[in-house]
């Protein structure tokens, strides 16, 4: 039985409805669902059509056509057999309710409408039109890589994640790798001549257990998707425990390798012994809070980057969110990832500091974690920090209670300690510790704190040290001026101290600006997907709900708090919904929006550029024609048109020499016109994809003659040693004629005198490598791809010698023929042109 998991998008997305069948593998089923999905749909009165099924001639999904309509399809030729085609117009002008398209990831035949099934089937959704597809995990383009190196095959057709993900239903089809395997045996995948090479080389259990892994993997991210879209559409803000998710938080310090192992130590338990990074059913993100206002964060250079790369390289992903308050910013990061687990590292501050500070992160971070589990994790850093806590502008309540009590508490015990030891110190030293004490007030409790302690000690002194003591009164002069030039000091320190807490905030906001914007800048601004990933990685670094665009008239009102909005440029808007937005983040916010613009403009500027490009090639392609056919081919026609001219003349008798000599420049006229109209029509077709192959095995030894044979006799000579001992090659005799013909014309062309032109021959693996050797002057390396643009002549002084259609065509019906071109250095001076062709299959031997 096939295992379907399915996911539902809410409706409105497209004008029409896209439902995909996504195969783990081939054979597993899904044309078979399809249409099984079709006779159901029938069966309940839509209006459903077949418009293309590749049945690939398997009994039981045939039977499953039956009682369906079929559209007719469109029958292309393409390298020598006919391809059914989905035929767009006929399904358009049809209109059915819901249409039945299989193999999504198809490549179209050129020359047709779309270049690729899956344009077609964008073109009927957008006219309305339910589809309902199929497509193997291995055509994804996000996973072509990765099955490359799993079956070792590179799949050449693919489909775009975005297509299949942004579906308003996906459903698994599977089967267990031995089912599949039973199946292929059976005879029910393909056909019977080739099962044991099927089974021995795609079909290992290996590859099939890999690529149902995948499936899995990439659907189940798709129903996290929708899950998140769900929780945030419904305010849901409690912890679903679905899968596990371990978020660790870093501070750059040294303990950061330790919590990171630690969390993927949890994970491992978590999944049964599964990398976490693997998508084994938990998730490892790391994520470091850039603190707005809090004050430098004390992250050594590079740290970060080490733990980041430490992170990615156990599997898990690395994620930087912005908040002024740290064990906030944290769990709201946990809840809006759905994380199930949270590990935080033991302070490294001392017990003073904690004194002073009141209780750390992990311990705030525990005390609101509510569903979250929180793992408190010891390290060799811990306690060991500095006595003095960092300077912070917003106080915690302990602080901001202490500097007051302080400013009077701690001079009153200096007061009693200095009255205990009365006839040790002078006058100066004891205000100089007054002084220190008004400074250490100042550094606890700001300056408020910092002005009592300064009254405060002022008074004491005066009272208990300044003659005469145990009166408010100074008599000597110079005394009085100290006490004020104390108190000015004091003050003074402390409005210093103060100051320079606010420059510290200021230059700790632009570093964290600076580092998050840098950040964004790395990971998200690349690639065809920047729009989606800067809205991503919007919506995670300001711990929101959820980002999104919207257009110029902004958002529709709903319930919750209202939506953050920036403007994107003149017709879109930026909307985050979840919290509201201090002013020192929407600073931050207005820098990713304007990002976000860029990017914008560049999708939009992406394609236009890529809707003109065919447009803009095409140009350039007539240009250039008309260019070369308004001389190149006025040479042959003036001269052939002169020789007959001549012969119809009736004013002159020529002698048979003379006449045999015109008709000679007349014929030789001629067949040079024929071949650069060939030429052309050749490049025209293989731009058009109407150029028809017949490979069959082909002697090389048989097909050189007579491309030489269009050369001309007094051309440098041409050497084939030991030809007609190399393989055949699967070609198209004359195709492959015309391409050695160009090649060989080219290379006797740019040959010295008396140097001949080597042709060698010999076998590559499952190929055939055809050289064709010269002693001319070669190419540079920056021009060995220009000369197979069409009309390159690189070199020449003489433009009557032709199109500089040889070596374009030639590289494209080799292409054609399942080949390749390419140039190479002579050994010893000169161009190789060198031709790789596929072996043509040995015979098979009958038994006698």
């Amino acid at each position: 039985m096939a295992q379907s998991v399915v996911v539902d998008d809410p409706p409105g997305r497209a004008p029409g409805r896209l439902k995909v069948y996504l195969g783990s593998a081939p054979g597993v089923g899904k044309t078979y669902r399809m249409l099984d999905e079709g006779r159901r749909r029938a069966a309940r009165g839509t209006d459903v059509v077949v418009a293309l099924a590749e049945c690939h001639g398997r009994p039981r999904t045939l039977e499953m056509l039956h009682g369906l309509e079929a559209l007719p399809t469109t029958r292309r030729p393409h390298q020598g057999a006919e391809h059914a085609e989905l035929d767009v117009a006929a399904v358009l002008a049809r209109r059915p309710a819901v249409a039945l398209v299989d193999e999504l990831a198809r490549t179209n035949v050129p020359g047709g409408r779309n270049a690729e099934r899956w344009h077609d089937v964008a073109e009927l959704l957008a006219a309305g039109i339910d589809v309902v597809t199929a497509v193997n995990i291995q055509h994804l383009e996000s996973l072509n890589d990765v099955v490359r190196e799993i079956t070792g095959v590179a799949e050449p057709e693919t489909v775009p994640d975005a297509m299949v993900r942004g579906a308003d239903q996906i459903e698994l089809v599977d089967i267990p790798p031995e089912g599949l395997r039973r199946r292929l045996a059976h005879g029910n995948v393909c056909a019977p001549g080739g099962i044991d090479a099927a089974l021995a080389h795609r079909f290992r259990v290996g590859n099939l257990t890999a690529l149902r892994e995948l499936a899995l993997l990439w659907l189940a991210g798709r129903v996290d998707e929708a899950l998140q879209r769900y929780r945030s559409e419904h305010g849901i803000g409690r912890v679903w425990e679905t899968r596990e998710r371990v978020v660790v938080a870093l501070t750059g310090g040294p303990e950061g390798e330790t919590l990171i192992r630690r969390a993927v130590r949890i994970a491992d338990r978590a999944t049964g012994g599964g990398a976490p990074g693997a998508g084994r059913g938990c998730d490892v993100l790391a994520v470091h809070v850039v603190r707005g206002e809090s004050g430098p964060t004390g992250v050594p250079p590079g740290a970060l980057a080490e733990q980041r790369q430490l992170v990615e390289s156990l599997g898990g992903s690395y994620h930087t969110v912005v908040g002024d308050h740290v064990p906030t910013a944290l769990l709201d990061f946990a809840r809006a990832e759905n994380a199930t687990q949270l590990v935080v590292g033991v302070s490294r501050r001392g017990r003073p500091a904690l004194l002073a500070t009141g209780q750390g992160v992990g311990e705030t971070v525990v005390e609101r974690s509510g569903d979250i589990d929180v793992h408190m994790v010891g390290h060799e850093r811990a306690g060991r920090g500095r006595l003095l806590p960092a300077l912070r502008s917003d106080l915690p309540f302990v602080r901001k209670a202490a500097g007051p009590v302080a400013g009077l508490v701690l001079p009153a015990l200096l007061t009693v300690l200095l009255a205990h030891t009365r006839g040790h110190l002078n006058l100066t030293s004891q205000a100089l510790l007054f002084l220190l004490t008004v400074v250490g007030v100042a550094c606890l409790g700001g300056v408020v704190s910092a002005l009592l302690a300064s009254v405060t000690a002022s008074l004491l002194l005066n009272y208990w040290f300044i003659p005469p003591v145990g009166r408010f009164t100074i008599n000597d002069t110079d005394n009085a001026l100290a006490t004020v030039v104390f108190a000015v000091v004091a003050v003074t320190v402390a409005a210093v101290v103060d100051r320079s807490l606010r420059l510290s905030r200021r230059a700790a906001r632009a570093t964290a600006e600076a580092e998050t914007l840098s950040s964004l800048a790395g990971d998200v601004l690349r690639g065809d997907q920047a729009v989606p990933l800067l809205l991503e990685r919007t919506r995670e670094v300001f711990g929101m709900d959820s980002a999104e665009l919207t257009g110029a008239e902004g958002p529709p009102a709903g319930e919750g708090p209202p939506p953050v909005t920036v403007p994107i440029g003149a017709d879109a808007r930026l909307v985050l919904r979840g919290r509201g937005l201090a002013a020192s983040e929407r600073r931050v916010l207005t820098a990713f929006a304007a990002y976000l613009t860029a990017a914008v403009d560049h999708a939009r500027l992406a394609e236009a550029a890529a809707e003109i490009e065919p447009v803009r090639a095409a140009d350039r392609m007539r240009t250039a024609l008309l260019a070369a056919v308004s001389h190149d081919l006025r040479t042959p026609l003036a001269s052939g048109w002169a020789a007959v001219s001549s012969l119809r003349s009736s004013d002159v008798d020529f002698s048979a020499e003379d006449r045999e000599e015109l008709l000679a420049t007349a014929d030789e006229s001629m067949a040079r016109l024929s071949r650069l109209v060939d030429n052309l029509l050749d490049m025209s077709r293989l731009q058009a994809g109407a150029l028809t192959l017949r490979p069959v095995p082909t002697a090389l030894c048989e097909v050189l003659p007579l491309a030489l044979d269009s050369l001309p006799e007094d051309r440098a000579p041409v050497l084939a040693p030991e030809l007609e001992r190399a393989p055949d090659v699967l070609a198209d005799a004359p195709l492959l004629e015309r391409v050695l013909a160009n090649l060989v014309a080219n290379a006797v062309r740019y040959a010295p005198a008396g140097k001949p032109v080597l042709v060698t021959a010999g076998s590559l693996a499952d190929r055939v490598e055809l050289r064709v050797a010269d002693r001319g002057p070669g190419l540079p390396q920056d021009a060995r791809e220009r000369v197979f643009e069409a009309f390159q002549r690189l070199g020449d002084t003489d433009n009557s010698t032709g199109l500089g259609l040889g070596l374009a065509l030639s590289r494209g019906l080799a292409e054609a023929m399942g080949g390749t071109l390419v140039p190479e250095d002579t050994p010893g001076g000169g161009l190789t042109m060198v031709l790789s062709l596929p072996a043509a299959p040995a015979p098979e031997r009958t038994a006698a």
